[in-house]
């Protein structure tokens, strides 16, 4: 007997959830703001896991009261950074994480699709999805913060792989990822289903002290969830 999956539509974000790039964003991120002369805590660089990059260097770039940066100071370091991290895949190339190609086929299997969405520019999410071979075949949408009005936690990045892939009812959609911010997007759009995957930056503690609905080892485990 076939039973209806649970869901119509996953929405997943990228490094750390799907993606295991080897925690080089949050590396990069720390020492590009570093050497422009900023000092952000680790605590600081935590609390900008997930969230838009650019609006990420604005902020950490304030970090311990130092005055606001101009837009052209945030382009610079936020091009230093991107310099870093494209310097460190290719230093250090990622990968899709164990388990996750096996679970995106079986959903979209079992008629379940599947959305990205990432902190990234499209040209960077683009490139890192070539890298690991799915620019064809593997997923239903891809969304990044150049195609909304605000990054996480804002939930405008789900509503839009709602719009991209036709699912009209939050009812039916899943969200997960590895941060605070990918939960709280999860929350914001009144996802049914918010979990928080424990292959990123941020463990069970720090991931279970914001709404969620189910904490996983990982998005392997999403099919048997959900189908």
């Amino acid at each position: 007997m076939t039973t209806t999956p649970a869901v119509d539509l996953v929405v997943l974000d990228i490094a750390g959830t799907t993606i295991e790039e080897h925690g080089a964003v949050y590396r990069a991120l720390a020492d590009a703001v570093v050497s422009a002369g900023g000092s952000p805590s680790p605590t600081d660089i935590d609390a900008w896991m997930g969230a838009d990059k650019h609006e990420a260097v604005a902020a950490l770039l304030q970090a311990g009261g130092r005055p606001v940066a101009s837009a052209e100071q945030v382009e610079t370091v936020y091009q230093d950074f991107r310099e870093r991290l494209r310097q460190a895949y290719l230093d250090q190339p990622p990968a899709p994480l164990d388990g996750v190609p096996e679970a995106l086929a079986t959903l979209r299997a079992a008629g379940v699709q599947v959305a990205l969405t990432t902190g990234f520019t499209r040209e960077v999410a683009h490139s890192l999805l070539a890298m690991v071979g799915w620019s064809e075949g593997v997923l239903d949408a891809v969304v990044t913060v150049d195609d909304v009005a605000a990054g996480r936690p804002a939930p405008y990045m789900i509503f839009r792989a709602m719009e991209l892939t036709g699912v009209r009812s939050v009812g039916r959609v899943l969200v997960a990822g590895d941060t605070t911010r990918d939960l709280t997007a999860g929350v914001n759009a009144g996802a049914a289903f918010v979990v928080g995957v424990l292959t990123g930056g941020q463990d069970a503690v720090a991931l279970g002290a914001v709404r969620h609905t189910h904490l996983l080892h990982g998005v392997k485990d999403l099919p048997g969830l959900v189908l």
